[in-house]
């Protein structure tokens, strides 16, 4: 799955073309090294985002299939910090 439709699934986002303008100006890391969005996503990648005046940083312990419940978005990845900048 591509980083910038797994930010939007995970509600990290709101929109998929926030996500996409994110890892463009480079906010959006995986493993330590900038993304583009169509950089495809691998379970126990650690993801770091930082938007909205936060620093997020994740590890995804599953891939979505589908749309998901944003009830359900906890499941897929473990808050690793978050800080505001």
């Amino acid at each position: 799955m591509r980083i910038d439709i797994l930010l939007n699934k995970l509600c990290i986002v709101k929109h998929r073309s926030i996500a996409k303008k994110a890892c463009e100006k480079g906010l959006v890391q995986i493993n330590g090294k900038s993304v583009k969005p169509s950089k495809a996503v691998k379970i126990g990648d650690i993801i770091r985002v930082s938007l909205y005046g936060f620093i997020i940083d994740f590890e995804l312990t599953r891939i979505p299939q589908r749309n998901i419940n944003k009830s359900q978005t906890s499941t897929y990845y473990k808050l690793l910090v978050k800080n505001q900048i």
